[in-house]
């Protein structure tokens, strides 16, 4: 379930840590979209979750968002305890964060 808490265009892209970290069952993942000269319609987002071995584990977001920030509230009751990667991606932005799943 993903929310804009702010409309305040940012000035650059920004992946947050979740939090809580670690968690259970369910954390929050926040990132910062800002308005890019020459885009004036929404970016492609692209927001995945990867477990230990790299293996896509949640699609979380893919869609075009407008400038601002956002959280996205992922739930990870059936999933197992252990070491999880998030990754956000639009265009050349590209930055992942490593966050614990504790039962």
């Amino acid at each position: 379930s993903i929310k804009q808490i702010s409309s305040e265009v940012p000035e650059t892209f920004s992946l947050s840590q979740n939090y809580p970290n670690p968690f259970n069952p369910s954390t929050k993942i926040r990132f910062q979209i800002p308005l890019l000269r020459g885009v004036s319609e929404g970016r492609g987002v692209l927001l995945k979750i990867y477990n230990s071995l790299g293996k896509e584990v949640s699609e979380l977001e893919n869609q075009a968002l407008p400038p601002g920030t956002y959280e996205y509230e992922w739930n990870a009751s059936d999933y197992s305890s252990g070491v999880y990667f998030y990754t956000l991606t639009s265009g050349t932005f590209k930055e992942t964060k490593k966050m614990l799943l504790i039962k």
